[in-house]
């Protein structure tokens, strides 16, 4: 089998090894959702639609920022369901101007970001959540955390400074798979112990694939087999109504074909609007 077959087996395995999650989170998800059932108490919920979303600082000073459109639940309401969300942003830098030269690939430092970070991308759908090893209402608990889909990020032609075609955008299809372990306790105002949230700490490691081909469209000298992973370290502080940040440390496992490869830190502001 040749390197380019192998790569796509791998990645397709990647993608589809992520439905089999689903088969226990869809076990947790129906828990949940037969406890509403049975409460007598009649509760009105908003639409999740624009909830949430974030603004990322990377250390290489590119400024990132996306929303959750929306969280859905598909399937059979009180038995097997997939959690799809849908995100959307300026997660490329499209809106600013690129320059590029016929010897560097500078112009493309942002991919290094997008590629590892699960919420990237102009369009980002994806199936994500939590499968804890209890099912206990406790606020301390840990679980195997998933999240796989499809997105599409940007690149910019490299080129002679005389082609027109240097530096224009190029958007791409992007599929990605992180799997990891994530643990949870409480957190809490000092002052305010009634409004109780999380801090987390999580670990996991990311794939994602692109075709070569379309990696070539805007870097034809690149020697890539569109096969990028590594992965990541983080904590965060989410208190409703307060504060949602989370911090992060990011490492490929082998250095890609783009010039910065540098360790990568990444400090996000989130915004949450729950009732």
């Amino acid at each position: 089998m040749s390197g380019s077959h192998r790569n796509r087996v791998i990645a397709i395995l990647l993608s589809f090894s992520g439905w089999i999650i689903l088969f226990k989170a869809s076990s947790q998800i129906n828990s949940y959702t037969r406890t509403i059932k049975n409460d007598s108490t009649s509760i009105k919920y908003s639409p999740e639609i624009f909830t949430s979303g974030f603004i990322d600082v990377m250390n290489n000073g590119q400024v990132n920022a996306s929303a959750r459109f929306i969280r859905l639940s598909i399937g059979e309401p009180g038995k097997f369901s997939i959690p799809l969300s849908l995100y959307g942003g300026v997660s490329n830098n499209t809106f600013q101007g690129q320059q590029a030269t016929a010897t560097s690939q500078r112009s493309n430092d942002q991919l290094i970001n997008q590629y590892i970070n699960p919420l990237s991308g102009l369009i980002n759908i994806s199936i994500d959540g939590v499968i804890y090893f209890s099912n206990t209402q406790r606020v301390t608990k840990a679980g195997f955390l998933y999240q796989f889909g499809e997105r599409v990020l940007t690149g910019y032609r490299n080129g002679a400074i005389g082609n027109p075609q240097t530096g224009k955008p190029s958007n791409f299809l992007n599929s990605f798979t992180t799997a990891g372990f994530y643990f949870q306790t409480g957190a809490w105002e000092r002052n305010n112990a009634k409004n109780v949230g999380i801090f987390w700490i999580a670990c996991r490691y990311i794939a994602c694939y692109s075709s070569p081909g379309q990696i070539k469209e805007f870097l034809p000298d690149i020697k890539t087999n569109g096969l990028y992973h590594g992965y990541s370290l983080g904590f965060g502080v989410e208190i409703n109504n307060l504060v949602n940040i989370k911090a992060i440390f990011y490492r490929y496992v082998k250095k890609p074909e783009l010039e910065y490869y540098l360790p990568i830190y990444q400090f996000t502001f989130n915004y949450s609007l729950k009732s």
